[in-house]
């Protein structure tokens, strides 16, 4: 791991707002369908009119941050729905005077699903029951479904992200937008857990849209440069904005 000079002055992570994959899955499972309808890629897939609000909220709340606190740079997930709520975000003031507009990197990117893509749990257990059983013995953290991606895959790109910011953004505050995966893998990355400690996190509960977490880093350990967990899941900018508050899980939940 970097050592304390090599990383961010703080590493700001935030999931995207309410998508509108978010609510056909809902449809989908209140229903008890085996397929979410919703006939677009999961790249594309935009912000609910909800998401945008919240999106907003968030903008908003890092605007009223002082300037000395508000993020220097903005680095987001390529997906419609992250790339709209970092643009929120930096259109609502949310970054420092003069940062750029938010830059877009593919390793920040939403699990890829392979087959499982569009399917709810019934569908996946229907469609692909030698695939299910395989996961369930797997467990999640390992399993890939074929044409997608484990969560420890998604581990290796977010440990390379880790690695271009302490080279290029040493000192910086960084803003980081994403998914769900996304945020909860770089936890178990900058916290060092375990398999075991992540899943109990992952049954925690689903993260927040727009929920703000952050890490600072230990400046007197000069070696290592632990990172501190200083915020985690914050809702203030929905309750500050009088916006719902949902967590719902993103369009394919089966393998999540």
């Amino acid at each position: 791991m970097p050592s304390a000079e090599h990383w961010p002055e703080r590493l700001w992570i935030i999931r995207h707002g309410e998508s509108q994959g978010n609510l056909a899955r809902i449809a989908a499972e209140a229903s008890d369908a085996k397929v979410i309808n919703l006939d677009i890629r999961d790249v594309d897939v935009p912000l609910s009119a909800l998401g945008h609000t919240q999106a907003e909220a968030a903008g908003a709340w890092f605007a009223a941050l002082p300037e000395d606190q508000r993020p220097e740079v903005l680095i987001s997930s390529p997906y419609l729905r992250a790339r709209q709520t970092a643009e929120a975000i930096f259109a609502a003031g949310g970054l420092v005077g003069d940062a750029r507009p938010a830059l877009f990197d593919e390793r920040l990117r939403e699990r890829e699903f392979g087959i499982f893509d569009g399917l709810t749990p019934l569908g996946i257990a229907d469609k692909y029951p030698e695939e299910a059983a395989h996961r369930a013995k797997l467990g999640k953290f390992y399993h890939r479904a074929p044409g997608g991606e484990s969560w420890a895959d998604v581990i290796l790109r977010l440990r390379s992200v880790l690695n271009t910011i302490s080279l290029q953004l040493a000192g910086k505050r960084v803003l980081l937008v994403g998914h769900q995966v996304v945020v909860m893998c770089l936890r178990y990355i900058l916290e060092e857990m375990t398999e075991e400690q992540l899943m109990a996190l992952n049954k925690q509960g689903e993260l927040l849209n727009c929920g703000i977490s952050a890490f600072d880093f230990d400046t007197n350990d000069r070696r290592f440069g632990r990172p501190k967990l200083v915020i985690w899941n914050l809702a203030a900018p929905m309750e500050q904005a009088g916006a719902e508050q949902t967590c719902a899980p993103d369009v394919m939940t089966g393998s999540r």
